[in-house]
């Protein structure tokens, strides 16, 4: 049985930097405070914790001072920077290039949707890190749309600037743009195509390298929508396809007259855990 890894899976860019970031402040530091999970991978994360990182929420974030903490690639609003300001806390500032570049342009474009009465709206996953990170940049004011249909916060009569999170569908962004203007009474309706395409260059890689295996093996973590979004597409492409998030869950039924087992992940899946994957199917 032939076991192959997708070469063009694993992290993205931001989580790569974030995970560096991380790695070269603990060989100076025996602890380093992490703003929320440093990738949505739970192995990824217990590994940087058995060096030194230590995981936090916002609530234990505020009471905190004197101290280092790493900003995740996902962005955070602006009162996290404004707290650590005023409590002596170095950042480590991981925020993706992509997403920090997303945040200064939903910035400008609230102050000139406040000038002419206007709405940002922002395509994504409500109570998602990233799209805290987005809406905190309008001061808390966006419109949060989640899915094509989700129109009900919309004022159809405001002429809207529509953005995306950068991880999702770029099909399912430009049905909500679609929806937006079909619902409203104005044609000032700008939209922003703001899907990282690094990201979004991943499913049809996924189409692609489903179809050429029997089996699909998609580690990933189970809080990751990248992750989820992945493995649709390789359910769509082979109805063989298994998600995991640790060898322990392999079935090695699942391979039973298979000739090729095809092994990828998410943006947030490590490297080192899809080859623990192949070779734990090999050895059992």
């Amino acid at each position: 049985m032939n076991v192959e890894i997708d070469q063009k899976s694993g992290f993205c860019f931001g989580v790569v930097n974030a995970i560096k970031k991380a790695e070269e402040t603990l060989r100076e530091e025996k602890t380093l405070f992490c703003l929320g999970d440093i990738v949505h991978n739970d192995m990824e994360v217990k590994r940087l914790e058995s060096i030194g990182l230590v995981t936090i929420d916002h609530e234990k974030y505020h009471t905190l001072s004197n101290c280092k903490v790493l900003l995740r690639a996902h962005g955070e609003p602006p009162s996290t920077y404004e707290y650590a300001k005023n409590n002596n806390i170095e950042l480590i500032d991981a925020t993706c290039p992509v997403v920090l570049k997303l945040q200064q342009r939903i910035k400008k474009a609230a102050h000139e949707m406040g000038k002419c009465g206007g709405q940002v709206v922002i395509f994504g996953k409500k109570g998602h890190a990233e799209v805290l990170g987005l809406n905190g940049q309008t001061n808390d004011t966006a419109v949060i749309a989640e899915d094509p249909d989700d129109l009900n916060g919309i004022d159809a009569s405001k002429p809207s600037a529509l953005f995306s999170q950068t991880t999702k569908s770029i099909e399912k962004f430009r049905l909500l743009a679609e929806n937006i203007r079909k619902i409203s009474s104005t044609d000032k309706i700008y939209v922003h195509d703001t899907i990282c395409r690094q990201v979004s260059n991943r499913a049809p890689r996924m189409k692609e390298f489903s179809a050429q295996h029997d089996v699909i093996v998609f580690a990933g973590g189970k809080k990751s929508s990248n992750a989820r979004l992945l493995f649709e597409v390789c359910q769509q492409y082979n109805s063989r396809s298994y998600f995991i998030s640790s060898v322990e869950e392999i079935d090695q039924k699942w391979f039973a007259d298979a000739r090729t087992v095809g092994i990828c992940g998410a943006t947030s899946t490590p490297y080192w855990l899809m080859e623990q994957v192949r070779n734990y199917i090999l050895n059992h």
